[in-house]
């Protein structure tokens, strides 16, 4: 296993990141148990997770990842091995609300209040004093962040720039989070917090700088290369790559039609994303590809991602061992020019066409 730096940090983190979120609902504790051994046996340092997870949203199983890696904390022992990444969830409009994550019943924002509520919430859950990485799931501000890819402009309505990071600085100063980052997140939002945590409100900066950007990236969907990509270059802030499957679309289960039994389109039909005009064309090109140069579609998928330059670490998400061993192993692939080449050759043809 390879690693990176994560942002300025001087924190080192495997270029593989464990997903979690189908655990607690799509897998049990005893198996979330099991990802976590086999991935810290491989070399894999750095999890994610969120206050919202298990997914999709629902009040049954929220919250029910951080308590299954707490539990694994509390039996091993071990969280001076991990990097550990959470999350505080955005505006809840993008999902109805999520009044029923908050106490006082409140749609789901970045104020001071709620991510003060967020942090103890997720320490708690995960049974630990401090988070490594502190992520806003999505933004406050009330623009389409799941799969759009026509800009409309929208209400000047959320909270600061400077507002929230100084509500997230108080935890870094308390320990409780060591680095922060976004996620979801456009070049316009990234740059405003840079620019708010280098001093262009306060004089003298000294709020806490974003260390990453964790967005949608897969071979279907490349919009992040054009703007972000050259910003977490230039300053630092690398992509935590998730979905690098398109949700498992990208493995070919659901070509013609295919819905296999315990998939996540036929347990929530929540694939929409991934089935616009082009998808399936370009979704089978790829696996089509795959087969041409004699490589499971998935290796393909996950590879291409840790081959980018500006990908500090992809997100990868199982809910089988078997699963698991295959994204884990698809990192020891030597990336080449012909599969580049080829890979560059299918985007040309059909450019993102699952945002």
């Amino acid at each position: 296993m390879e690693y990176s730096e994560l942002g300025r940090t001087g924190v080192r983190v495997s270029r593989c990141c464990l997903g979690t979120m189908t655990w607690g609902s799509q897998n049990s504790e005893e198996e979330a148990h099991a990802q976590m051994d086999y991935a810290l046996e491989r070399g894999v340092n750095f999890w994610d997770t969120a206050e919202m997870y298990s997914s999709p949203p629902d009040p049954k199983t929220q919250g029910n990842t951080e308590r299954h890696i707490g539990s694994w904390l509390q039996k091993t022992g071990k969280r001076d091995q991990i990097v550990l990444a959470s999350k505080v969830a955005g505006r809840g409009s993008a999902f109805g609300g999520l009044t029923w994550m908050r106490a006082d019943g409140a749609p789901t924002r970045h104020t001071r209040a709620q991510i003060d509520a967020a942090v103890e919430g997720s320490l708690k859950r995960l049974n630990t004093d401090y988070l490594d990485l502190y992520q806003l799931h999505w933004p406050d501000r009330p623009i389409r962040v799941f799969g759009g890819q026509t800009f409309k402009d929208y209400e000047q309505d959320y909270e600061t720039f400077g507002d929230i990071l100084e509500a997230l600085d108080a935890h870094v100063k308390k320990g409780t989070l060591r680095a922060i980052g976004v996620s979801n997140e456009f070049p316009w939002g990234v740059m405003r917090f840079l620019a708010e945590s280098e001093g262009s409100r306060h004089g003298g900066g000294g709020l806490p700088r974003i260390a990453s950007i964790q967005n949608a990236y897969h071979l279907a969907n490349r919009t992040f290369e054009y703007g972000l990509a050259e910003i977490a270059m230039r300053e630092q802030v690398g992509l935590l790559a998730y979905s690098p499957l398109a949700q498992g679309a990208l493995t070919g289960k659901y070509l013609d039609g295919g819905l296999p039994e315990g998939s996540r389109k036929a347990l929530y039909n929540r694939m929409q994303r991934y089935e616009g005009p082009g998808a399936e064309a370009a979704i089978r090109a790829y696996v089509d590809l795959a087969a041409k140069f004699g490589i499971d579609p998935a290796t393909l998928a996950l590879k291409f991602c840790d081959a980018r330059q500006f990908v500090t670490s992809t997100i990868i998400g199982a809910t089988s061992m078997a699963q698991l061993k295959i994204a884990i192993d698809a990192f020891d692939l030597t990336w080449t020019d012909e599969l580049e080449k080829a890979v560059n050759a299918i985007h040309a043809t059909q450019p993102n066409p699952c945002p």
